[in-house]
Order: C-alpha cells, then structure tokens, then sequence
C-alpha cells in the first residue's frame, strides 16, 4: 500500500491549513463588503429622504418677494443633485420634476429651467408627461415677448412630445408655435428657430413617423450646451435612426442622412 511520509503528511497538514485560512479570509472579506454595500445603500437612502424633505421645505417657505433669488439658488442646488453621477447611477433621477416644479412656481420666466427640465425628467427620469406638465403650466405665465427667446419653451415641449411620448401631433403644434413667437422677432437666432420649427411641424404634417423630424429633434439637442451623457445619448438616437453625426471645428454637429426617410 502507498503511504506518505511524516514530511509529506506535515506538508499536506500546512496546505489543508493555508487553504482553510484563505477560505476563512475570503468569506470574512465578502462579508464585510456586503456589510459596506448595506451601509452604503442606507446612506443613499437617508440622503434621498433628507432631500425629499428639503424639496417639501421649499415649497412651503416664504419668499418675502425674493422669488427669482430663491428659484436661482434652489436650480444651483438642482445642478448638483444632477450632476453627481456615481450617486444618481444608484439613486435616479426621480426628484427632477420635484425641483422644476418649486423653480418654475417661484419663476415660470427662468427659460434656462426648461431645458434642464426636459433633459433631466423626460431623458434621465423617464417622465415626459410630468415634463410636458409642469412646461404646460408655466407656458400660461409667457409671451413671445416676455422673456427673451420664450419661443424655446415650446421647442422644448415639442422635443418632448416627438421623442419620448412620440406623440406627433401634439409635437407639430408646440413646433407651429415655436415657429409662430418666434417670426415676432427680427434677430438671427430668431429666424433660425422659425425655420426649423417650420420645417420640423411640416415633416410630422405630412408623415407622423418622420424619420427626418426626429432625426433633426435629436441634432437639436445635440447642439444645445448639453453635457457629455446627454450629447452621446443624442449621438446613439441618430445613429439608429440612420444619421451619420459630423462634428465641426466650432463645436456644433452636422448630421448627414444614411438613408431615405
């Protein structure tokens, strides 16, 4: 019969020892990072709540008349909760229209707001119609005067509805009437957005599925100062849809069809 050596049999002792060791190690070190993963998950949501309650403060606390102070303050606060990627990849964006909802009680002229909003709630939060709602309401407080470049509250309202609720219909009015408030101005900018509107609402008129409607939504987006995530989900949309994105040397994108619409 084969037998082992006392040397060999003391080998053999110290492996099975080292090896039950490093289990021992290896189970201990899954624990306790299963131990930080709890933690860190009930920090995250002690940290949701807190500023849940916030948001609630803030929708109850007087402003004495300092109403745009107050919706520029809470909107640098909105940008932070935004932009803290490693959080939000956890956490959602779920309280977006929570903030949009107090800035645009308090301002409903803060024009910067709704395209926060419309990226934040429609394309982070998956909630359209609550950007679409809160973008109703604060539309009854404008004019195509009053502020400056109102008339991209309805682009942004129209982007809303093509894109994510692909609603055509409701998209060609919000861009008749971009288009609309737009030619009661004279400046550059103005008669770009008029002729984008237009063409936009005369696409989704003669084909509700327009590729090419969708495709030039998207490239809108993609030339707003949007950030990095926003302009490469905005890259992948009008690839799939058959685009082929140029950039150019001044930072905006040219979008080349692949194919007919």
């Amino acid at each position: 019969m084969f037998s082992l050596s006392r040397q060999g049999m003391t080998a053999s002792f110290l492996v099975c020892c080292l090896l039950g060791i490093g289990w021992l190690q290896f189970l201990k070190m899954q624990e306790l990072l299963t131990r930080k993963h709890i933690a860190s998950t009930k920090t995250l949501q002690r940290q949701i709540s807190q500023e849940k309650q916030q948001l609630s403060f803030f929708k109850k606390i007087p402003s004495f008349g300092y109403d745009n102070i107050l919706a520029n303050w809470i909107y640098l606060k909105f940008l932070q909760y935004f932009g803290d990627d490693e959080v939000r990849s956890q956490t959602g964006y779920s309280l977006s229209p929570e903030y949009f909802e107090i800035i645009l009680e308090l301002d409903p002229r803060f024009i910067t707001a709704y395209l926060s909003l419309s990226i934040s709630t429609s394309l982070y939060a998956g909630m359209p119609e609550h950007s679409i709602k809160i973008t109703e309401k604060g539309l009854k407080s404008l004019s195509p005067w009053v502020p400056k470049n109102s008339y991209y509250v309805w682009r942004y309202k129209g982007t809303d509805e093509l894109l994510f609720l692909e609603k055509s219909f409701m998209a060609q009015y919000s861009f008749e009437m971009a288009a609309n408030w737009a030619s009661q101005h004279s400046d550059e900018d103005s008669k770009k957005v008029v002729s984008f509107s237009q063409k936009t609402a005369e696409f989704l008129s003669k084909n509700y599925q327009s590729k090419i409607a969708r495709i030039a939504t998207w490239t809108t987006v993609l030339n707003h100062q949007v950030n990095e995530k926003t302009r490469q989900r905005a890259i992948h949309e009008i690839k799939t849809l058959g685009g082929k994105v140029i950039p150019h040397d001044n930072g905006n994108y040219k979008v080349k069809l692949s194919q007919e619409d």
